[in-house]
């Protein structure tokens, strides 16, 4: 045999040998994939069986206008208003009796008793008087400390209402100093350790009211 022969020999049995192992490899693979598909092939006919669900589409008819009824407007109705009667005008008093007198029979009326009212008396609530009064007891206002340092000077006009034994009942500030620290000590010093004699209306003491200057002076103080 020669070489020729035994090269081509060899050289065809091996692609028979393949190809009929690749023809098995395909055959078995289209018997899988045939497999494979078989349910989906019968999921795609039975959604095709199954008819499509209809929505059916109701028209609902818009309600009707309400028109309101008319509206009936009543005439209004005003009460009488009653008519006011004059108050009935009193009757003059019956004239007093006339009596006679001794001298010549005349006649007389007799006079309407009168009582007078005691004198120096003041009422009571009566509004106080504007007066100038003196000192019973007026020491001197404590200077404050904080004043003396800042140098604070000045007078402060003060309107003292002073009731009828002499004591203080309000103390207004007039005018001030210039310092409120000044009026406001002038104020309390007025109105806690001063004492006035009383002012008097017919002999009687009365609340009245006075106008008491005090001074702050620091060569004084």
């Amino acid at each position: 045999m020669s070489s020729a022969s035994l090269s081509l020999r060899q050289g065809v049995h091996p692609d028979a040998v393949r190809i009929v192992a690749y023809a098995a490899a395909i055959a078995v693979n289209l018997t899988m994939l045939i497999a494979a598909l078989r349910p989906l092939a019968a999921d795609f006919e039975a959604s095709r069986a199954i008819p499509a669900a209809t929505t059916d589409v109701v028209f609902h008819q818009p309600p009707k206008e309400v028109v309101p009824p008319p509206i009936v407007l009543k005439p209004l109705t005003v009460a009488a208003v009653p008519t006011a009667h004059p108050a009935p005008i009193p009757k003059p008093a019956s004239p007093p009796a006339v009596v006679p007198t001794e001298e010549g029979n005349q006649m007389a009326v007799p006079a309407t008793p009168t009582i007078a009212p005691p004198a120096n008396v003041t009422a009571p609530d009566a509004a106080p008087v504007e007066a100038t009064l003196a000192y019973a007891s007026a020491p001197a206002p404590a200077y404050p400390r904080i004043a003396i340092a800042r140098h604070m000077e000045g007078t402060v006009m003060l309107r003292v209402l002073v009731d009828e034994t002499g004591k203080p009942m309000d103390v207004v500030i007039e005018s001030s100093s210039g310092h409120d620290l000044l009026d406001r000590a002038a104020r309390e010093q007025v109105l806690s350790k001063w004492r006035f004699q009383p002012a008097q209306v017919n002999g009687q003491h009365v609340r009245a009211w006075a106008r008491v200057p005090v001074s702050f002076d620091l060569r004084q103080s």
